[in-house]
């Protein structure tokens, strides 16, 4: 600032040099008093220093003013959050960090909270979306040359038949249908291991999936006892001098609170075996994930990959009813795609017959899994934006069908929901899954179809997905309510036609890699499809970090980011050691590599 004057200056006469400044001030060496012939300079240099004054209380009070017009806008900006506003800034509730929401906007709605996440990049992507850009090349591609250089070969024996003479293993598996698969092909392989005799698998029910199904319901078992009969003895039920027996009070029932997870071989060998020797029988209650993928011999491995993709196929009426859902979601052009006989059998076949022939050309269809049910909502531990109420709903839910998880929360420090998103253990919502696909290049006039359509918080999660997809379907869209009536309250077979519609489209989209069904349907499509079968598999703790910057990052930034973090997860890659075979087929165990 201009307006002190410098006191190290002496005064000279501004009427003797026009083409210099005054100095106005008085010198250090002049005297106190001021002489007559300097009274004119004196009075300009006090008009100056009172001019000088007023312009710098002037500028003062004009940036004291200034900052608070911009105090006033910055508190009102939360309250203007859903209007839209094309150069808007970023605020407070526009950013993840959800726990804040309910201290700055207590009167919001959950609905209002979950729009306004992400209410501006879902504008940007309409608008980019409505440009039409021409597609990425290999947005619809897997590389082919490594892909393709492998093939199946589980099918493959190099042993004799297991007459399993030491006794009876029955199983009873917890969890969905996906769950149920695991522990099916894990008790096949537990039966050859210990030269025991299969009884079919039994489903038990759960609260939260409420479904009734048993194996014959969802499994076609006449070919599951004759596929695998090479392999182990299979039955369907207990001999009778079994079945009366008390397997608890003989200490032949064994739950998975027993057993450690992924327990290994040497376990099944030392603990299980004598109990069978012993009593002919043991019953595993609760049987899920409880065998180790390593270290264990090669033919048993193998025999878990024969019994994933080829022993367990699906009931006809699924077949059926899984046929006609591809055919529409492919516009009746009647096309047989590369698992069309694993999954719908001789309907692919009938679809060809009743279509028109080469009428019209085939539609290609993105599927994306949605996992956003209520019950891995919950089990996440993590906040959407619903605030208090969705808080209290959530802990509700938990004390009925998690209570052990629930006690856990009340006896230990767990991280936060904040930490728990920005390590990317939290599933991603329709809203940040349809970014995503967006940001990716799939255009408007994408066909979508969606799986896992009970979402969490009713249908109107799938409003921020239509606005941008309109093609956007569910099998419920796509199905009559004739045609799903045999499978109401069924939730397993209804979740079968899922799996179909998943596991044959064009490109699959999981929204997480933890999820059991898109864990088995990314494995069927490495195992089947030919090195022609896209799967998007997300980083999410990367898309934690992007999805930071929601409410200040620009769309082409966004788009930068996101096909990058995408891509880097599009590779071909050998099953990692321990990891699942179901997921990672590509081992010498499960299929052979020609190159």
């Amino acid at each position: 600032m201009d307006g002190v004057p410098d006191r190290g200056r002496s005064t000279s006469s501004s009427s003797r040099t026009p083409n210099h400044s005054p100095r106005i001030g008085p010198s250090r060496l002049s005297s106190s008093r001021i002489r007559p012939s300097q009274s004119s300079s004196s009075c300009l240099w006090l008009w100056c220093r009172r001019k000088r004054t007023k312009v710098l209380f002037a500028l003062i009070a004009l940036f004291a003013l200034f900052f608070f017009v911009n105090y006033i806008m910055l508190l009102r900006l939360p309250h203007q959050q859903d209007r839209p506003h094309r150069n808007r800034k970023p605020t407070l509730r526009s950013s993840l960090s959800l726990p804040l929401q309910g201290k700055w906007n207590k009167n919001s709605t959950s609905k209002k909270t979950q729009k306004g996440t992400y209410a501006r990049l879902l504008a940007l992507a309409a608008h980019a979306l409505a440009e039409n850009k021409r597609e990425p090349k290999d947005l619809w591609q897997e590389p082919l040359v490594p892909a393709s250089s492998w093939t199946p070969c589980s099918e493959q024996r190099n042993w004799e038949p297991n007459e399993g003479s030491n006794g009876y293993i029955m199983v009873t598996a917890n969890g969905g249908i996906n769950q149920q698969r695991v522990a099916v092909c894990n008790a096949v392989v537990v039966a050859r291991l210990l030269n025991s005799t299969l009884v079919v698998p039994k489903f038990m029910y759960s609260s939260v999936w409420r479904d009734t199904s048993q194996f014959r319901d969802i499994y076609q078992e006449e070919h599951f006892i004759n596929y695998l009969a090479p392999d182990i003895r299979i039955v369907r039920d207990l001999p009778k001098k079994l079945q009366s027996l008390d397997l608890e009070a003989i200490s032949s029932v064994i739950t998975d609170v027993d057993m450690g997870k992924e327990a290994k071989p040497s376990f099944y060998l030392k603990h299980v075996l004598p109990i069978i020797l012993k009593n002919q029988v043991v019953h595993f209650i609760g049987f899920g994930n409880r065998l180790a993928f390593d270290p264990i011999p090669f033919e048993l491995q193998r025999l878990r990959c024969r019994c994933n993709f080829h022993a367990l196929q699906f009931v006809p009426r699924i077949q059926e009813t899984g046929a006609l859902l591809l055919k529409r979601l492919r516009g009746h052009a009647g096309l047989i795609g590369p698992l069309d006989q694993h999954f719908i059998g001789p309907f692919g076949e009938l679809n060809m017959e009743t279509s028109e022939k080469n009428s019209k050309k085939a539609s290609k269809y993105l599927a994306l899994h949605l996992r956003f049910e209520i019950d891995m909502v919950a089990h996440s531990l993590c906040e959407f934006g619903g605030g208090e109420e969705e808080r209290k709903e959530l802990e509700a839910y938990r004390e009925i069908h998690f209570p052990a998880l629930a006690l856990m929360i009340k006896a230990t420090k767990l991280p936060s929901p904040s930490e728990l998103r920005s390590e990317g253990l939290c599933p991603l919502t329709p809203e940040e899954s349809i970014l995503m696909l967006a940001a990716l290049g799939f255009n408007r006039k994408t066909n979508l179809f969606v799986a896992g359509s009970n979402l969490y918080g009713g249908g109107s999660r799938l409003a921020a997905l239509t606005s941008l997809y309109p093609k956007l379907v569910t099998k419920e869209n796509l199905l009559s309510s004739a045609e799903l009536e045999p499978f109401a309250n069924y939730s397993s077979q209804l979740a079968a036609l899922d799996f179909i519609g998943c596991a044959a489209s064009d490109a699959f989209a999981m929204t997480d890699s933890g999820s059991q069904l898109s864990s088995l349907v990314s494995g069927y499509r490495i195992y089947y499809g030919g090195g022609r079968m896209p799967t998007i598999r997300p980083n999410k703790r990367r898309l934690a970090s992007i999805f930071m910057k929601n409410s200040s990052i620009e769309w082409r930034i966004f788009e930068q980011r996101m096909r990058k973090a995408v891509r880097q997860t599009k590779h071909v890659q050998t099953r990692p050691k321990a990891r699942s075979v179901y997921r990672y087929p590509r081992c010498k165990e499960c299929m052979c590599r020609t190159i």
